[in-house]
């Protein structure tokens, strides 16, 4: 599964490579005959947090979900913690051999809640992929913000998160994420 942040701040460049990114995965899984799914997420405060299907586990990768692909737009802003839930939740009943999500993000959890900010979305993101290892789901990050280092490996531990210096490199990245989690 890959978790997609549409959050305001992908505007542009990085949502672009995004995009990018989810294009060329999609169509190495369709290939190899991989079963995936992918979703946007962002939020706005306590009241609404949103994971947006742009393709289903079970839906074709077809002409329409290509367009969804590209039409994926930055919305709100990165409340990531409640659709980590709602998506791992997901993946639960889902029958895999390896059911690793993938988030892709830019940066840190924000909101216009003040209460988010800062340290209280970390822990919320934190806590939220806390509960999806006990369950047995390990979930892994590719971030684009040079600042991730300090706070990443606090959410996903070390192994679980890649902090890229270049947006470019998201579409490589994927790719090889992808390969080291699933072998």
């Amino acid at each position: 599964m890959f978790m997609v942040d549409i959050s305001g701040s992908t505007r542009g460049w990085i949502n672009d490579a995004e995009r990018e990114a989810l294009i060329v995965r999609a169509e190495a899984l369709n290939t190899l005959g991989d079963r995936y799914a992918i979703y946007g997420l962002c939020g706005w405060t306590r009241k609404r947090r949103e994971a947006f299907r742009v393709k289903g586990f079970d839906g074709p990768w077809d002409d329409a979900v290509i367009g969804r692909v590209c039409g994926i737009e930055p919305k709100d802003c990165t409340r990531t913690g409640a659709p980590i839930r709602h998506r791992v939740d997901k993946l639960e009943r889902v029958v895999a051999r390896t059911k690793p999500p993938v988030t892709l993000a830019d940066g840190k959890p924000d909101d216009n809640d003040l209460e988010y900010r800062g340290q209280c979305g970390i822990e919320d993101t934190r806590q939220s992929l806390f509960e999806a290892r006990r369950e047995g789901i390990h979930a892994y990050c590719i971030t684009i913000d040079r600042a991730g280092r300090n706070y990443r490996p606090h959410r996903y531990g070390a192994a679980d998160c890649t902090v890229l210096d270049d947006v470019a490199m998201l579409p490589l990245e994927v790719s090889d994420t992808y390969r080291k989690i699933t072998t």
